[in-house]
């Protein structure tokens, strides 16, 4: 990974390109982001880099939190994020990390956090068909189904797909392309979807398939 960067997505809007095509983008706001602790492979076997993102007042955070930011000298933050650079000697803590850091044209993976939807039927989660609406098959019919046999193996399989919590996890999309870029609002457009609701935090890095 050469860089990368946490943001708050914003919402979905388009975008017309030279021609006048429509393009679907998701615009994020992206940074700025402050350098609040560097690991080098001397002293802790890896190389990284702990970006903060957005402003919080110490009294909303813990104690571990508040002397891990005054040991760095850096302004609270409420969000932290390691991101495993190629090359961490050009940053230092301290250093601000902009949207500029990625360019129009550039394809990128986004990881953000899904929408939770709470305990949900098979139907809905897995997109099961619904069972017939006729011929006596009633009273219910987004019932998963049958559970296999009683007799050989007697027992249900792990991971048949049945109802339970939908959502809220940890989610990346590949390979999105930068549309647009604007360096003073710190906002990035990319092309197409990405997991969360708004204002949900996501993390921005340069794509390992691209």
């Amino acid at each position: 990974m050469k860089k990368g960067i946490i943001g708050k997505k914003i919402g979905m809007t388009q975008i017309f390109d030279e021609i006048g095509n429509v393009i679907p983008v998701t615009v994020i706001q992206a940074g700025p982001c402050v350098v609040a602790q560097k690991k080098t492979v001397e002293t802790d076997g890896y190389d990284t880099v702990q970006l903060g993102f957005d402003s919080v007042k110490e009294k909303h955070m813990t104690k571990a939190e508040v002397g891990h930011f005054k040991k760095s000298g850096v302004e609270f933050k409420k969000h932290l994020k390691e991101f495993r650079l190629d090359d961490v000697s050009a940053l230092n803590v301290g250093d601000v990390i902009t949207a500029d850091t990625f360019a129009a044209g550039e394809k990128v993976d986004v990881t953000g956090m899904t929408k939770g939807r709470g305990y949900t039927g098979a139907v809905k989660r897995w997109g099961h068909h619904i069972l017939s609406m006729t011929h006596g098959t009633g009273p219910i019919h987004r019932q998963v189904g049958s559970m296999g046999a009683n007799s050989t193996p007697s027992r249900v399989f792990k991971n048949k797909k049945m109802a339970g919590q939908y959502g809220n996890e940890q989610v990346t999309v590949l390979n999105l392309k930068v549309v647009k870029i604007d360096s003073e609002k710190n906002l990035i457009a990319v092309k197409g979807a990405i997991p969360g609701a708004k204002n949900g935090i996501v993390f921005i890095r340069d794509s390992v398939k691209a």
